[in-house]
């Protein structure tokens, strides 16, 4: 069965040149593309793109509607297929200007892979992330071996995702030069860090525990000092493997290379929060948990926006959508209190100054 077809992969690969090149979308956003359409060739076997007639389009929704993820045996979720529409459909209304194309594809076509209103609004809706609280973290900390190289590594590296709300993938790419333990604060360069967007910024240390703060200065004195790390080394550095005392290949030490990714970053979380006998927290979601350390600390909205800053958003309203969510307890803590006679007490919080800071944002 013919598995390729040689034009396809020519105005294919010209759509993902002009999605990077022209739109500037990662290569996150690139893969997904590439897998939405190999998946709609595969279904439609691989015919001709100029061939295309929105029928295909309604029969691949009723594909994807009974297709399985091969991995769980289970039925695709709506998220995955409202973005597998959303890519085809966006390739389809590009494909319609190009020429060759133009005169056999109907721009207003590319829109039967939209899914019904219904699957859509499923699709978006925003699912409650767990949150780790301060005391879960410390509790963790606490509990994690810290006698060889790498156990220090890895109880210091969830303490400085703490400590920072830095990104897996940007605390993988960080050298020991990026720190500075006196003034509290990390310097995200985009020229070497991989950040969110390519965004240079610095973060300022969270008001957290400051046995968090020690842990983290301790483990950078301790590269210095006792590996003799200089400043443009790793601050966290992968695992050196080699033959141990079984013979066997094991871990035998830290290296002086970056990890080429952040999937070991979220397996020292998972092997972490199990020997804490808690339920797994991707580094992630400790940026939700400073969010709303956030909400308790932050007085005025000059003191949110500096807080949402030290997250990396530009705008204190990513803060809010993204992390801001009010945990189901402190919901219930709240609703008690509107039951409770009421006070006049003067706010910390200025919710007037707020709300005209966000009308100001939302205006840009």
């Amino acid at each position: 069965m013919t598995k390729h077809n040689a034009e396809n992969e020519r105005i294919k690969r010209k759509y993902l040149t002009f999605l990077k090149q022209a739109k500037g979308q990662n290569e996150a956003t690139i893969d997904s593309v590439a897998k939405a359409l190999s998946r709609f060739e595969n279904y439609n076997k691989y015919k001709n793109f100029k061939a295309f007639h929105y029928q295909q389009a309604i029969s691949f929704k009723e594909h994807l509607a009974k297709h399985k993820n091969q991995k769980t045996g289970k039925p695709l979720s709506l998220s995955t297929m409202n973005g597998t529409a959303r890519h085809l459909t966006a390739f389809i209304e590009w494909l319609s200007q190009q020429t060759g194309y133009k005169s056999r594809i109907s721009f207003s076509d590319a829109q039967y892979f939209n899914l019904s209103e219904k699957d859509t609004r499923t699709a978006k809706a925003v699912h409650k992330k767990p949150v780790p609280t301060i005391e879960q973290i410390n509790h963790v900390l606490t509990i994690m071996p810290n006698t060889t190289a790498i156990e220090k590594r890895d109880r210091a590296l969830i303490a400085f995702t703490l400590l920072t709300g830095a990104r897996d993938s940007a605390i993988a790419s960080l050298k020991i030069k990026h720190v500075d333990i006196n003034v509290g604060m990390v310097y995200q360069d985009a020229r070497e860090v991989n950040t969110k967007y390519s965004k240079t910024f610095t973060t300022y240390f969270f008001p957290v525990d400051d046995a968090v703060y020690r842990i983290v200065v301790e483990w950078v004195e301790y590269l210095k000092n006792e590996h003799l790390f200089g400043n443009s080394e790793p601050l966290f550095p992968k695992t050196k493997t080699g033959v141990g005392a079984s013979h066997n290949f094991e871990a035998i030490g830290l290296t002086k290379e970056h990890w080429s990714s952040a999937a070991a970053i979220r397996e020292i979380f998972k092997r972490a929060f199990t020997l804490a006998e808690l339920p797994y927290f991707n580094p992630h979601s400790f940026r939700n948990t400073l969010a709303v350390l956030g909400e308790q600390r932050c007085q005025n909205p000059e003191q949110f926006k500096a807080w949402s800053q030290n997250l990396g958003h530009e705008r204190v309203l990513t803060t809010f959508y993204s992390y801001g969510e009010v945990q189901d307890n402190r919901q219930a803590d709240i609703f008690k209190q509107f039951k409770e006679p009421h006070t006049e007490v003067a706010a910390s919080f200025d919710i007037a100054e707020l709300a005209k800071a966000l009308k100001a944002e939302m205006n840009e």
